[in-house]
Parts: C-alpha cells; structure tokens; sequence
C-alpha cells in the first residue's frame, strides 16, 4: 500500500531535488505543507520535520475525474518527505492501493501510470 524510500541527503535538499524532480515528470506541486510550521501556528509544539508535496498531473486527473467523480476525494497525489531515525524518508500511499478503494477496475492502468511515474520522480528525489 505505501511505497518508501530513504535519502542520504538533507531533507532540505530532498525537498528541493523533488520539487525539480515533479516538473520534469510533467506534474505539477499544487502546495506543500509543513507540519512542524502548521502546527507551531496553532500552539503545538511539533519536533520531527515533515514536508507534504500535493502534486497533480492534470492530463491524468481529468483522465480518472471524467470517468468516476468520487476520486476527487484521493485527489491530489501527497508525498511525505521527513526525518526518520537519521534518515530521509519519501513516502506515498500507492495509486493502485488507492484507486481499488473504488469499484473503477477501468481505472487500475491510469493509477499504475500514475504510480510508475511517482516511484520514479521520488527516486530521482533521493538519489
């Protein structure tokens, strides 16, 4: 269900080579949230880093969205970027995983699609 995959590089510099990385695989990063930020702002205090990128490929939504509405509620695609035992850390929940929540079997090639390209885009990212 999750694909995960660990960096030697600083989070910082994983979150930037992702950012690059999403453009080049003709996504896009629609926001990213801070964790740690987010949740300072609303009075707790929160150690660990954690980065989350939305990120769409708007070809491959319309593709999914003009056959069964109720994607939209998986929709974006998230990756987490975030520190783990001394380590960087890149996960996502899988497309395939997600797309068999709904009774769409039509749909399963558009997420493994989907899914190729963000293992690859995540992978450029850690490397």
């Amino acid at each position: 269900m999750l694909f995960e995959i660990s960096s030697e590089k600083a989070l910082d510099q994983v979150c930037h080579d992702l950012e690059k990385a999403v453009g080049d695989h003709k996504f896009g990063v629609m926001t990213i949230h801070n964790l740690k930020e987010t949740m300072k702002k609303k009075g707790v205090e929160f150690d660990r880093e954690c980065r989350i990128f939305e990120v769409c490929n708007p070809q491959q939504a319309k593709r999914v969205l003009e056959k069964n509405m109720q994607v939209s509620t998986a929709l974006p695609c998230r990756i987490s970027v975030y520190d783990e035992g001394g380590k960087v850390k890149l996960a996502t929940i899988k497309p395939t995983a997600l797309i068999s929540q709904f009774n769409a079997p039509e749909l399963q090639s558009v997420a493994k699609e989907v899914e190729d390209t963000l293992v690859q885009i995540m992978r450029e990212a850690a490397a």
